[in-house]
Formats: structure tokens, C-alpha cells, sequence
């Protein structure tokens, strides 16, 4: 009887394995999203046998975890049995979290070695677990997260006061880290540090909020009654904001009040002052940043600042000061690849050829837009290395029989992009070149093509650049190039770095797309092509996004001189940006490209036209150096010139 039992129990679950469906996993879904447990239990016994069966289990127990009544063998038991997928670190982290909330230490302890992916609340709970035994080193080991402008966990409450008790964190600390939140305008994070200090010495909260409110009025009503350190915060506060209203007009006003500041304090300012004006492209951030440096105490500057005035003096053409602000970075902040670059052509510019090739050299064998221009200044044309390593059948075969690809793969195939990207990434975290490869002509053969590009791009020795720059789509393209007199692998190069040729990809600021098409903009191109009716909807279809992109594309490098640098820049920050980031004078292109202030533009724009070049020698077209691809940028128009620029659309 009871084998007939078991062999019915087997048959049922047997036919519940056949029967879990996609429609089940997200019926499952959408009950758990609503913390409906009953409906989500009766879904995930169904799921069974189902590739997706873990999360099943994994939402059962996130349920169970906000009410405490899940117990640590269930964890344990859960995360033993999908140790290859992300949901067990994911679930690691929520209990460790549960458990630091609760305090229970013994079992934190004994679980947060074991985690890979923690976060700052995880910190602090670890901090705070190390000092319930005493361990005196974490003390000083704590104390760096305290220097942070931005908001941090309630978690991290009880670490900094231990600090404070403990005497690690001084009342200059405090100081300090009260800046940092008032120089990028953290107010909200400035009042509550502001809570660390004594009474007579905190800063005055209604002087604060008239500071933000209007930075001028708040100076000239206060600027004779700069007493106190809290007064002379909150005052270098409003100059800061005086600053980014406009450099030279905070410039005039400082000598106002200058008198009621330390020569480190006017050091501080001119720093800040020179630093933003940099970042704008004012012709007097270098005079500034020099000014500063003459101060008796001189205020350090930052890596980023250093960046900065850095990037003002290739501007200027002053390399003996672009090799020395290099050389005054951090040994690693040195090391990355543009400052290595730069500091090579500062060194070229002043004889010093033979050092300059030393960093050129391995520089070159690097894929990027530094390596590129590296490999030209050492007299060779970029190109992609021979022999690229296919993966084999039997390589792709074993890809796929993985229960974290396949996990990957359904969730792709039922539109959940995240959750499907944290299984791929977590699948592949561990392979060498050849399965990396594998792996990504698995995602390409599936048309998952960001997922193709990123896992190529991550091989060390072995690469397949075909894999790297896909080019799908290419006959539907083909006649709008030649209609729009575009070029194939810089608009490829432009349409990589925007979407990763994701078709469905939105942006967070609504742009569509593989080009990603801002709705106005796609709005504006269909009038202009005589469509009559313009649907949204449709911006996203293939041949749709790339008629209204590849029109727009053309009409922006019209309007720049035909220079696809200009036009790259444009695409992604505005053609009114791309203009005023030109100089007075005729400015090489990669120092162009270099000195974009905005960090994300800059990176694109860096991207495109490396990507560009990569294409070019994939899809056989003549071979242009990125130097020359780069150009020389034209000075500023007149006045009168820009201005008529700027009306047009």
C-alpha cells in the first residue's frame, strides 16, 4: 500500500513537473510582488521541476523573512541548493540584514564571511557586530565610511556613534564631512551631521536655508558678521552656490568678506572656485587654480580636481603643467589610462620621446580609445588582432546545458531583462576566455546582443571581435546609410553604445529605441519625413528607429561641420552643448573629446568613435586613423554666428 501511495505521490508530482508553465511563474510573480503568500504557494508548487523552480522557493522564504518566522536551517538548506544562481546571495544578504536589525550577532557573524555581494547597510551591521565583541580594529577601520557626502543607512548610526564615544572621529571630522555634503549640495545629510556637534558650535539651521535659498541675499545681509566657524561655513556654503551661478561673479564678490577667512579657508575657495570653473570651461580656471596653488597654505587638491585643472591645461597647450598635475595624483589615479596617455604627450611635447614610448607601449595593446591613440602615436594604424578564437560546437553545447544560462535564457524570453542580466552575470562570474566566448555566442545566437557584447569584451587573452561589435541588422540599414550619406561603422559604432542593440531599450529619461530616440525628437523627424499621424509606439520597431535615427543623426552632423567628433557629442548632450565646448582657437579633437565636461558625454562620446574604428576594420572599409577620424575642431563662431546656430532646431 504504501509503495502504490508513494508511485501516485511520484505520478502527481511527476504530472505537476509537465505541467508548470511560463503563465505560471508569472502568476507566481505577481503574487509575491503583492505579498499574497497563499496564492504564491499553491504557484510555486506547481513550479517544480520548472528551470525557474528556485524562485519559486526563494519567494516563499522572502516572504517568511519580513515576519521573522523563517528559522537559519531553512537559509542554509535554500543557499546549498542554488549556490549557481544570484537569488542565493540576494537571499544571503536579506537574512544577514534581518539578523543585524535583530542583533542576533552569532549568526551574522557566521553568515557574512560567506557573502559576495554586500552593500554599505551590510557594513555597518558587520562594524557593528565586530565591536559587540570588542574587536578593537574595527574601529579604525570603520572610520573612512564617515567621510561620505551622501545619505547612509540607518545601519551606520550606531557605528559613527560608537566612533564619536570612542574618540576615533574628532570634532574636525565633523567638520569635514559637513563640507563634503555642503559642497555638492546635500543639505538635508549636512543637518544631520550637523547633529554630532556641540550646541554653541553647530551651524544656525535658519542661516542655512536662507543660505540656500538665495546665496547673494544671505551674503550681503550677513557678510559684517562672519564671526564664528559655523558663520564662516555656512557663508563659504553660499559661495559655493555663488560659484555655480556663474565663477566670475563669486570671483568679485570675495574679496567682500575674504578678510574674515583663514589663509587655508581662501585656499579652499579658490580651489573650488578654479575647480568649477574648469568644469565650465572658463578660460580662467587655470589663472585660478595657479592663484590657489601661490596661497601660503594651499588647500590639496583631489584627484578629480587634479583632473580638471589637468584638463585646462591641455586646453591651454601648457604641458609642462599637464605633467606636472599627473604627476601630483595618486599613484593609481596615475595608472588609469587616460592620465597615462596624456602624461605620454606632455612628455613628447617636451623631447622626451624615449620615456613617452615606454608608456605608449603597453598602453597600445590595450582596446580602448587610449590604446588606440597610443598605438598611432607610436606610428601604427589600430587594427583588430588576427586569429580570433571561435568557440567550438561541444564549447556552446556545455553554455548551454547550464542551469544559470538556461535560468537566463527563460527569464530573457519572458521579457524580465533584469532578473534575466543578474543570472547571466552570475552564471559567467567565474570563466576563463574560451567559455566567456562560448557563452557569448550563445547570448548572440538567442539575440541577446548586450549580453553577447559585454561577456565577449570581458576576455583577457582570447578574443573574438566579431563577437565584440555585432553588427546586426545591417540590411536594414544599408539603403538609409546611403540615403543619409552616413557613415556605416561610425553610425554602428554610435548605435553600440547607445542600446547595445537592444530593440525595446527605454532610458530612464524616456529616450527609445537602438537609437534611442527622445519621443520629442522622434516626433519632431516624423513631421519633418510627412508622416501625418505620429504613434510612440511604433519608435520602438527596428526599421522605424533607425529611419527617424539615422535622419537625425545626419541633420545633427549637418549642423556641426560634418564632423562625426562634434556630431557624437551633440547626439548625446545636445547640438547647443556641442558648440560651446568648442575653444577660441582650433582645438585638436581628442583634447576636444577629452575636456566635454559632462562625465557621461565624455565617456559616450570616447566610446563612439573607438567603436567606429573597430567597425570600420570588421566590415572592411578603408582604414582611417582615430586621429584623423578625430579632427581638428574649428574655433568659436562670432557671436553674432552663434547665436543664428543656436536658433536653428
Amino acid at each position: 500500500m504504501k509503495k502504490l501511495f508513494a508511485g501516485l505521490c511520484l505520478a502527481a508530482w511527476a504530472g505537476t513537473l509537465h505541467a508548470a508553465t511560463d503563465e505560471d511563474f508569472l502568476a507566481m510573480r505577481k503574487a509575491f510582488d503583492a505579498g499574497h503568500f497563499p496564492r504564491m504557494a499553491t504557484y510555486a508548487q506547481r513550479m517544480q521541476g520548472h528551470i525557474l523552480e528556485p524562485y519559486a522557493a526563494y519567494y516563499q522564504l522572502r516572504l517568511q523573512l519580513d515576519n521573522t518566522t523563517v528559522g537559519p536551517d531553512s537559509i542554509k538548506t535554500f543557499l546549498d541548493r542554488y549556490q549557481d544562481s544570484p537569488l542565493s546571495d540576494r537571499l544571503s544578504g536579506e537574512w544577514l540584514k534581518t539578523l543585524g536589525k535583530a542583533q542576533q550577532w552569532e549568526l551574522f557573524a557566521e553568515g557574512y564571511p560567506e557573502l559576495t555581494n554586500s552593500d554599505t547597510e551590510l557594513t555597518c551591521y558587520s562594524f557593528q557586530q565586530r565591536f559587540s565583541i570588542y574587536d578593537s580594529g574595527a574601529y579604525n577601520e570603520a572610520r573612512p565610511l564617515w567621510f561620505s557626502a551622501r545619505d547612509l543607512p540607518e545601519s551606520c548610526t550606531p557605528v559613527f556613534e560608537a566612533l564619536v564615544n570612542a574618540g576615533v572621529l574628532t570634532a574636525e571630522d565633523i567638520w569635514a564631512r559637513l563640507r563634503l555634503a555642503l559642497e555638492v549640495g546635500n543639505v538635508s545629510v549636512a543637518k544631520r551631521i550637523n547633529q554630532y556637534l556641540p550646541g554653541d558650535q553647530a551651524l544656525n539651521m535658519p542661516k542655512l536655508t536662507a543660505a540656500v535659498d538665495n546665496p547673494l541675499r544671505y551674503l550681503e545681509k550677513h557678510r559684517n558678521a562672519i564671526k564664528t566657524r559655523a558663520d564662516r561655513e555656512i557663508a563659504l556654503f553660499a559661495m559655493l552656490r555663488l560659484i555655480r551661478s556663474g565663477p566670475d561673479q563669486a570671483y568679485t564678490y570675495w574679496p567682500k568678506i575674504r578678510e574674515q577667512f583663514s589663509e587655508a579657508e581662501h585656499a579652499y575657495f579658490m580651489v573650488q572656485l578654479a575647480d568649477q570653473a574648469a568644469r565650465r570651461l572658463n578660460p580662467r580656471a587655470l589663472g585660478w587654480f595657479l592663484e590657489a596653488a601661490g596661497i601660503s597654505t594651499p588647500a590639496p587638491l583631489s584627484d578629480a580636481q587634479l583632473g580638471w585643472k589637468t584638463r585646462a591645461a591641455l586646453r591651454a597647450g601648457d604641458w609642462d603643467l599637464v605633467l606636472s598635475t599627473i604627476e601630483a595624483m595618486s599613484p593609481l589615479e596615475q595608472e588609469t589610462g587616460v592620465w597615462r596617455y596624456w602624461k605620454a604627450r606632455a612628455l613628447k611635447a617636451k623631447g622626451r620621446t624615449w620615456e613617452a614610448n615606454a608608456i605608449l607601449a603597453p598602453l597600445s595593446i590595450e582596446h580602448n580609445f587610449y590604446g588606440q591613440l597610443a598605438e598611432e602615436d607610436l606610428g601604427v594604424t589600430i587594427g583588430v588582432p588576427g586569429d580570433p578564437y571561435k568557440a567550438t560546437a561541444e564549447e556552446i553545447a556545455a553554455i548551454e546545458r547550464l542551469p544559470g544560462i538556461r535560468r537566463a535564457l527563460a527569464l530573457y524570453r519572458l521579457s524580465l531583462r533584469p532578473e534575466a542580466t543578474r543570472e547571466w552575470i552570475w552564471a559567467i562570474r567565474d570563466f576563463d576566455d574560451r567559455r566567456l566566448l562560448a557563452a557569448a555566442e550563445v547570448a548572440r545566437r538567442n539575440g541577446i546582443y548586450d549580453r553577447a557584447i559585454n561577456t565577449a569584451e570581458k576576455t583577457v587573452q582570447d578574443h573574438d571581435f566579431s563577437l565584440r561589435f555585432l553588427a546586426p541588422h545591417r540590411d536594414a540599414l544599408r539603403d538609409l546609410l546611403k540615403q543619409q550619406e552616413l557613415d556605416e561603422a561610425w553610425v554602428y559604432g554610435l548605435i553600440r553604445q547607445e542600446s547595445r542593440f537592444i530593440s525595446d531599450a527605454r532610458s530612464s529619461a524616456g529616450a527609445m529605441g537602438l537609437m534611442q530616440l527622445m519621443p520629442g525628437t522622434a516626433k519632431w523627424v516624423s513631421t519633418k519625413l510627412g508622416v501625418r499621424k505620429f504613434q510612440k509606439n511604433l519608435v520602438n520597431e527596428v526599421n522605424t528607429n533607425l529611419t527617424l535615427g539615422t535622419y537625425y543623426l545626419k541633420h545633427v552632423l549637418t549642423q556641426l561641420d560634418n564632423q562625426p567628433l562634434l556630431a557624437s557629442a551633440a547626439y548625446n548632450a545636445g547640438p547647443g552643448r556641442a558648440r560651446q565646448w568648442r575653444d577660441e582657437k582650433p582645438l585638436e579633437g581628442a583634447i576636444y573629446a577629452e575636456t566635454i565636461p559632462f562625465n557621461e558625454t565624455r565617456d559616450y562620446v570616447k566610446k563612439v568613435m573607438s567603436n567606429s574604428m573597430y567597425y570600420a576594420n570588421t566590415f572592411g572599409h578603408q582604414t582611417t586613423a582615430l586621429t584623423r577620424r578625430l579632427g581638428i575642431v574649428a574655433p568659436k563662431p562670432s557671436a553674432g554666428k552663434l547665436l543664428e546656430q543656436e536658433t536653428r532646431p
